[in-house]
C-alpha cells in the first residue's frame, strides 16, 4: 500500500499512535466465542504506511472488500502513488476527481473556514521544504524561499466545480491530516452496509466505534497515550468509545531543537511559514465522525490551548483531550467539552 496519506501528520506533525486497551489479535483473522456464544471477526494488515485492524461482529471475512476500498482511496489521494489523482492535479494535469476526493475537499473546505486557516491542505510544500533529517535540528531555511512557498498556500485559492478542480500552478494539496481519518470511516460505513451493529475500525491510532464488544458485552475500550519522550509507551486516560470517532495528533515523538534549547514540533504555522513553538503535547479529538475528528485534532496543535478552549465554545459537537507542559515542564491535562474518562 502507498504510504502518503498518512506521512508525518498530517503535513504538520507526526500522529500519535491511540492504544486499544482490548488486545487485537496480530493474524489476519480470528474468531473468539465467548460463554454466549457471540464472537468477532478480527481483521489486521497494512495500509497508508500503518497499520489497520477492524473488530466487528460477523463471521464474514471482509478482508479483500477492505483492500478494494483501500486501493480505491489511496488511488484517489495518495501523494506517494505517481498516477494517482491527487499527484496529477499537483502536476497541474487535467482529471476527473472521484467522489471519495470531492467528499474530503469539501470537508477541507468547511474546516479550513471554520479554523481561519489553521487547517490548511495546502501547507506541505512548505513542511517538505523544511529539514526534517534525523538530527532533529532547526535550520534556518532561507526567508525568501519561504516567502516564495507562501505564496502559494492557502486552501481557499483551489476551486471545485462538478468533477473538476482548478488552483494556481504552484499550489500543492496534500490530504494527510485528514484521508487517513476518511478511510477509517470508509471502512465503517462499509460494515454498517453490511447491518454489522457493532465493530470498531482503527487505522494508526484513527477510530471508529459503533455499539459494543459483543464477546465482553461492554463498549470499545480505547486509550490515550501518554507522551513520553523516552519512547516508552503508557496510556494517560481510558474511556469507552460508542457510535463515535476518536483521532489523536501529537508533537512529542519527534521534534527539532534550536541553539538556545527549546523545542519546536513540526508543526508549520499556516500565517507564517516557520514551525510553531508549542507547549501542546497530544491532542484528542471525538466527534461524529474520524475524518472530522483527524482534520480538528491537527488544526488545534498550531492553535495554542486559549484559541482551541474560545473555539470550543461555539462547537459543543466535539470533546477534546489535550496533555502538555506547564511552566514546570510537568505535564498536565485539560478534558474539554465532556471528553470522557
Amino acid at each position: 500500500m502507498q504510504k502518503r496519506l498518512v506521512k508525518t501528520i498530517n503535513y504538520v506533525s507526526i500522529i500519535v499512535s491511540v492504544f486499544l486497551v482490548f488486545a487485537f489479535i496480530s493474524c489476519k483473522e480470528v474468531k473468539n466465542t465467548d460463554r454466549l456464544g457471540l464472537k468477532n471477526t478480527k481483521l489486521s494488515g497494512s495500509v497508508f504506511g500503518t497499520f489497520y485492524e477492524a473488530t466487528y461482529s460477523s463471521d464474514v471475512n471482509y478482508e479483500k472488500q477492505f483492500d478494494s476500498l483501500f486501493y480505491v482511496i489511496n488511488k484517489s489521494m495518495s501523494t506517494y502513488q505517481a498516477n494517482s489523482d491527487i499527484s496529477k492535479l499537483n502536476r497541474n494535469e487535467a482529471v476527473k476527481i472521484d467522489e471519495h476526493f470531492k467528499k474530503v475537499y469539501e470537508a477541507s473546505k468547511i474546516i479550513y473556514k471554520e479554523t481561519k486557516g489553521a487547517f490548511d491542505p495546502t501547507i506541505g510544500a512548505v513542511v517538505n521544504a523544511w529539514d526534517f533529517g534525523p538530527e532533529g535540528k532547526v535550520v534556518n531555511l532561507d526567508s525568501l524561499k519561504i516567502d516564495s512557498l507562501m505564496l502559494t498556500v492557502g486552501f481557499n485559492k483551489i476551486n471545485r466545480l462538478h468533477d473538476s478542480i482548478t488552483k494556481p500552478e504552484g499550489t500543492f494539496i496534500d490530504f494527510n491530516a485528514i484521508a487517513k481519518g476518511y478511510g477509517v470511516d470508509v471502512i465503517a460505513k462499509f460494515l454498517d452496509s453490511k447491518n454489522i451493529k457493532n465493530y470498531i475500525v482503527n487505522i494508526g491510532g484513527e477510530l471508529n466505534a459503533k455499539g459494543i464488544n459483543v464477546e465482553k458485552n461492554k463498549g470499545w475500550t480505547v486509550g490515550v497515550e501518554k507522551p513520553n519522550f523516552d519512547g516508552t509507551q503508557s496510556l494517560s486516560r481510558t474511556l469507552v468509545l460508542t457510535n463515535e470517532a476518536m483521532a489523536t495528533s501529537g508533537t512529542y515523538r519527534k521534534f527539532k531543537i534550536d541553539k538556545n534549547g527549546n523545542r519546536y514540533a513540526h508543526i508549520i504555522d499556516t500565517k507564517t511559514g516557520y514551525p510553531s513553538k508549542t507547549n501542546l503535547l497530544s491532542i484528542s479529538v471525538i466527534a461524529k465522525d474520524c475524518m472530522t475528528a483527524d482534520a480538528y485534532s491537527t488544526a488545534f496543535k498550531t492553535m495554542g490551548i486559549e484559541k482551541v478552549k474560545a473555539f470550543l465554545e461555539s462547537h459543543p459537537e466535539l470533546k477534546v483531550f489535550l496533555i502538555f507542559e506547564n511552566e514546570n515542564k510537568e505535564l498536565e491535562t485539560l478534558a474539554l467539552n465532556g471528553f470522557p474518562g
